[in-house]
């Protein structure tokens, strides 16, 4: 587990976009830096107020930080692994375990929801 991340990369927060309710998102990419044809260069993570977003034509992605991810999960329970394996995700729902395993918490959380969304249990 040699990594660690606070919230969820530029790709997991585009995806969760699509499978989340954006008011569970407690963060958001800024556009920091956007060339001459509007194309965005970088973006910055910022912690979501929603009085104080300007939202600049729809470029803005919403993210999630760990809690955030967690406030999503049923019955969860996260382990952090001594021997490698990293992070441990387990949910219980509708009487079945479902685990995952990733390098990092937000890692492992962000694939269980991306699990418990296919088997409709999210």
């Amino acid at each position: 587990m040699a990594t660690h991340k606070s919230y969820t990369d530029l790709e997991q927060s585009k995806k969760l976009a699509e499978i989340l309710p954006l008011e569970s998102a407690d963060m958001y990419y800024s556009p920091n830096a956007i060339n001459t044809e509007g194309q965005v260069l970088s973006y910055n993570p910022f912690p979501k107020c929603i009085e104080t977003i300007q939202f600049n034509d729809g470029k803005e992605i919403f993210a999630w930080s760990l809690a955030a991810l967690l406030g999503v999960l049923p019955n969860y329970q996260l382990q952090t692994q001594d021997d490698g394996i990293g992070v441990l995700v387990l949910c219980s729902c509708d009487g079945k375990f479902n685990i995952v395993t990733a390098d990092t918490p937000v890692d492992a959380c962000y694939e269980m929801i991306l699990k418990l969304h296919e088997l409709n249990l999210l």
